[in-house]
């Protein structure tokens, strides 16, 4: 099991890193595990001696998303120390909230490039691995993809434009043998929601929505329940529990 996570540090990234680890784990596999993420951080430190400890190989690289040339090159360089690769979870994503009215060509353009471009110049970058291997490719969206929310810039629009993506991706992919899903998660507690929910007000409103009466953390999430027929196809489709096109 060879896999490659973006935005790897924290939050929905790391939650995914370690839950493979522990697939990887379970299956009597060592997974191969690349964590990605802007540059060195305690975060990303303290992750890969997590899944070390869970007994996956983990490679820390270094990549800005919202750049032309990062997302190949980490492809590149995961390809490089496995062998190959079976999964990407294109998870990296940043918002920089405010009315359409007033905002800024700047930050439309780097959110768009974050959130949705990374997600093509990855999948691009990886044709080749993953149709030797037969893999898959994971885009994390966001309920703000298919639900407007005011205030909140380019995030919606760019999430929209990346489920689209992942539609025609997963249409253009599949003859190859690569099927391209996106999971668009609800309000999950992470570094980027921290603010909101210190609000209690704002917080309590928002778990009452909720069926299970809480937003978890995306640490506390279910680990896999399938067999270990097969790291790809089970551990991969396993992260998509919401929106599945392929």
């Amino acid at each position: 099991m060879r896999i490659l996570v973006t935005g790897a540090a924290s939050g929905i990234g790391r939650a995914t890193c370690l839950r493979l680890a522990r697939d990887g784990r379970a299956c009597g596999q060592a997974a191969q595990i690349a964590a990605v993420d802007l540059g060195p951080s305690v975060g990303l430190e303290g992750l890969v001696e997590d899944l070390r400890g869970q007994g996956a190989e983990a490679l820390a690289l270094h990549g800005d998303m919202g750049s032309v040339d990062a997302p190949a090159r980490v492809v590149g360089e995961a390809v490089t120390r496995f062998g190959g690769l079976d999964g990407l979870v294109s998870n990296a994503g940043i918002n920089r909230p405010g009315p359409l009215s007033a905002y800024s060509v700047d930050d439309w353009d780097r959110v768009f490039a974050v959130n949705t471009r990374a997600t093509w110049l990855l999948a691009r970058a990886a044709h080749q691995a993953l149709t030797r291997a037969r893999g898959a490719i994971v885009v994390v969206a966001s309920m703000s993809g298919s639900h407007p929310h005011a205030n909140l810039g380019a995030y919606g629009p760019s999430k929209a434009a990346v489920i689209m993506l992942m539609r025609v991706l997963a249409q253009e992919l599949g003859p190859d043998g690569i099927r391209v899903n996106a999971l668009s998660p609800g309000m999950t507690r992470t570094g980027m929601t921290d603010r909101i929910y210190a609000d209690r007000r704002v917080a309590a409103a928002r778990d009452a929505l909720i069926p299970l009466g809480a937003s978890p953390p995306p640490t506390t999430w279910p680990t896999s329940s399938r067999s270990c027929s097969g790291p790809t196809r089970d551990t991969s489709t396993d992260t998509t529990s919401s929106s599945t096109e392929a």
